[in-house]
């Protein structure tokens, strides 16, 4: 039973209809609404927001700030009028809740318009909070030029500062700040990239990233890793940044992309149990430590599907469903269904590159030290005979035990979002690394190819678990024999540094020029290949081994 798993009846002191107060909308706050009233039109169910706004799509920001979105009214999706006459609901904008009581089950609210204050009684209260994004306290940060992005205000402050300037610094790597420096790139800035980690996108494992290092360079984007900042300093033009490393970076705008904190502080005043990390813990109902409370979205913390552990995930679609399922629980608790958590399903553009996670990394799993297995392949995005056809790179990871998925990423310029989305289905279904390489996928040479890349990772999955293969993670990993398989012109375009060029078909005839006293590493162009080479020598009494994912991924720039 989940710790937080009690009693559900709530006692309503009132015979009037009951009444269900949540406290913040946009995804988790407006779905739960949506979804209570669709139970009941009796009902009286009244949405509190700091904002002006209640319903807004804020996954869309960066793309209205690029243009790529042209109208600003296309991410405004609901207002109080329109809320008001399609689903009967009461909403205050510019309200904020400052206090709740929960033997009196009401909550203190404070107009921010006219400060008007007033105790407001709930049957129900769904927190729905959100999470803002992080501003550490370090000097200087409080200039207005330095800009974070979680609402409409914040974008039109950085559309109107982003107008007047030409350099712009963004800290921050992860999903936003890569969608950031995409956009702002498009509107012809000059665009600075900071980031804290050795790498771009630290939820994927470093390797994952390459090729979006070279497409951010490719566009002009300056890269800045394994560096933060320090301080920051008032120009007469614009603003400058003293780094770690002691480098000034000068610009005329910072955007401040470095993570969330959940808006816990009612929830925290009102006694709730709170995570490691902060969040609200709820149970699978997404009732909190108070059974006539719930939290959904950002602020919340539930438990993760894969291995049972605590899980956060600030992503728009687990609020949507967590709305609904609290929903569910106040209006029908015996036949509710429970939230079976998230496992933080993400993807990103970055120009013509994608790149997106599902479930575990690598680096994660270590820092748990939880067993795994992993592989990684590359294969066509559909059949390679058929024009326009681009090369997936995908990482699965499995437990040992059992062979069952733990997680997966992928890169690429097209197909990526389907890849990911059949591996965050096969991890919810608890499937293996057998089940993988036996899926039956749409196949026609324009959409998908007869052997996925998502079975290819099954087979090499298979091959490593039964002594098939014997794999080099990485080309620093090598001995000094190394055997590129490639044709001639291919390894001589693109030479793998120490490698033998013995192209396959020519192999067996040149087993003479390989020492069978040392270990031998084969290396292809996109990693098939390369095991190929591997069984024949091994076939013939070498210890070989293939190198992953090929050069395609070993030398990627």
């Amino acid at each position: 039973m989940h710790p937080l798993t009690m009693k559900t009846e709530t006692p309503s002191a009132s015979s009037s209809p009951e009444t269900i107060l949540i406290i913040g909308g946009v995804a988790g706050g407006a779905s739960a609404a949506a979804r209570a009233r669709r139970h009941s039109e009796k009902t009286r169910i009244v949405i509190i927001e700091r904002g002006p706004d209640v319903s807004f799509a804020n996954c869309g920001l960066p793309y209205h700030i690029g243009g790529e979105i042209p109208d600003r009214s296309e991410l405004a999706l609901q207002t109080p009028d329109s809320l008001r006459q399609l689903l009967n609901l009461e909403v205050r904008t510019l309200t904020e809740a400052t206090r709740i009581d929960r033997e009196n089950q009401t909550v203190h609210l404070r107009n921010l318009t006219t400060g008007t204050e007033e105790d407001h009684p709930y049957d129900h209260l769904i927190l729905s909070p959100g999470a803002a994004p992080l501003r550490p306290p370090l000097p200087g940060i409080d200039d207005p030029r330095i800009l974070t992005l979680r609402n409409l205000q914040d974008m039109d402050r950085i559309l109107t500062q982003a107008a007047t300037t030409e350099r712009i610094a963004i800290i921050g790597a992860g999903f936003i700040g890569l969608e950031m420096a995409e956009q702002l790139t498009h509107l012809g800035k000059s665009v600075t990239l900071i980031e804290l980690q050795p790498q771009v996108l630290p939820q994927l494992d470093p390797e994952m990233t390459l090729p979006l290092l070279a497409e951010l360079r490719d566009h002009g984007v300056d890269l800045i890793l394994g560096d933060g900042i320090e301080a920051f300093s008032p120009e007469e033009n614009g603003i400058a940044a003293r780094l770690k490393s002691g480098r000034w970076l000068h610009a005329g705008l910072i955007i401040l992309s470095i993570g969330v904190r959940p808006e816990n502080q009612l929830a925290k005043d009102a006694g709730l149990t709170l995570g490691s990390r902060g969040h609200i813990t709820v149970n699978p109902f997404q009732q909190t430590s108070d059974p006539a409370i719930y939290a959904v979205g950002d602020a919340c913390e539930g438990i993760d599907p894969i291995l049972g552990t605590p899980a956060a995930i600030a992503l728009g679609g687990p609020a949507n469903r967590q709305g609904r399922t609290a929903a569910d629980h106040i209006h029908q608790k015996q036949n509710a269904r429970p939230y079976p958590g998230s496992i933080g399903t993400s993807i990103v553009r970055v120009f013509a590159q994608s790149a997106g996670i599902t479930g575990w990394s690598e680096a994660r799993l270590k820092s748990l030290g939880h067993p795994y297995q992993t592989i990684t392949v590359n294969g066509p995005s559909h059949a390679s005979y058929f024009p326009g056809s681009q090369t997936i790179t995908l990482k699965i990871l499995w437990s040992q035990s059992d062979g069952r998925l733990l997680g997966a990423q992928a890169v690429g310029k097209d197909g990526v979002d389907k890849r990911l989305d059949i591996l965050a289905t096969a991890i919810r279904g608890r499937l293996t690394i057998d089940d993988l390489a036996h899926l039956e996928l749409s196949y026609a040479p324009p959409f998908g190819n007869a052997k996925d890349v998502v079975n290819i990772a099954g087979f090499a999955a298979g091959n490593l678990r039964d002594g098939h293969l014997l794999p080099t993670p990485t080309l620093a990993q090598a001995g000094p024999q190394i055997i590129d398989v490639r044709p001639a012109a291919t390894a001589a375009k693109q030479p793998v540094p120490g490698a033998k060029n013995i192209p396959l078909p020519q192999l067996r005839q040149r087993l003479n020029e390989i020492d069978p006293t040392q270990p031998v590493h084969t290396i292809c162009q996109m990693g098939k290949t390369s095991y190929f080479a591997a069984r024949i020598l091994a076939n013939h009494g070498f210890n070989a081994h293939s190198i992953l994912g090929g050069a395609h991924h070993q030398l990627h720039p």
